[in-house]
């Protein structure tokens, strides 16, 4: 039996993605999914391959310096991202992922970040020779491991917190009228009294697929190593970028503290109310 687009979209597609993936990934990715899956062999373990080895092939593109060797890497790099969507996107259509290749997968993500910006910086700074060059390709290092501990540290408070709701709650759920717990305590109520524009926004971003972290660490790869390099402004565009990665970062932070606050306030009430 032939996969369709519309299977490979409604089978694969994440309910919210990054921005970048959505808009410029997804549409190659998902059509490329139907051809490998309907035409070829291919596993997953060997599409994360040829991923890393784009990304490896962008890194010493970045390396030579210059304006064109960088564009071509640029290039490369997204193609290699493509790939690197199009592995999981097999796996979950066939069915036929591994524990190992999401492991894989996931170091091979990192490896090719430190390749491409320990090249790109040093590319740059062969050519000019300024040390400032070398100060970014740290702080690209660093945001990016950054950006990755970080959202395993929030994933986790998050599944703590909706544990708890269940417990207290009982069981997770009012079972004569199928309440889920987060419909019972609202962790949201301290950040939307804030910033009532909110719901709006996220709301429309969701109607699009988009998650409202706008500057992931996605996005933050594809500013430095796509479109500096594409426009020949790698210092301002990463500085932007690690800018406003930051300030996603804060926000994120801060909406999580406002949860937890609205959790024991609730939780408070419930048990002086007991």
């Amino acid at each position: 039996m032939a996969f369709t687009l519309d299977e490979v979209r409604e089978r694969t597609y994440k309910p919210r993605d990054a921005w970048w993936t959505v808009f410029l990934v997804d549409p190659l990715a998902g059509r490329l999914v139907v051809v490998a899956a309907n035409r070829t062999s291919v596993t997953p373990n060997q599409v994360t391959w040829a991923a890393f080895a784009l990304g490896l092939g962008s890194a010493a593109c970045f390396l030579v310096g210059g304006w064109t060797w960088p564009a071509a890497g640029a290039l490369l790099y997204h193609l290699s991202f493509v790939l690197d969507c199009v592995d999981g996107k097999i796996a979950r259509l066939k069915g036929n992922g591994t524990v190992f290749g999401g492991w894989l997968d996931y170091v091979f993500d990192r490896v090719r970040v430190l390749a491409c910006a320990v090249a790109l910086m040093w590319g740059q700074y062969r050519l000019t020779g300024q040390d400032l060059y070398l100060l970014l390709g740290i702080l690209v290092v660093f945001l990016d491991m950054l950006r990755y501990v970080d959202a395993f540290q929030v994933a986790k408070v998050r599944r703590a917190m909706r544990r708890t709701l269940d417990e207290v709650v009982g069981g997770g759920a009012d079972e004569e009228h199928d309440v889920e717990p987060e419909e019972l305590i609202d962790l949201q109520r301290g950040f939307r009294s804030r910033f009532s524009w909110y719901p709006v926004a996220r709301d429309w971003l969701r109607a699009h697929r988009v998650r409202t972290h706008l500057m992931s660490g996605i996005e933050f790869q594809m500013a430095v190593f796509i479109v500096g390099p594409l426009l020949g402004l790698v210092v301002p565009v990463t500085l932007a970028a690690a800018g406003l990665l930051l300030v996603f970062e804060v926000a994120i932070m801060y909406k999580l503290r406002l949860s937890s606050r609205d959790l024991d306030r609730a939780l408070s009430g419930m048990r002086a109310g007991g």
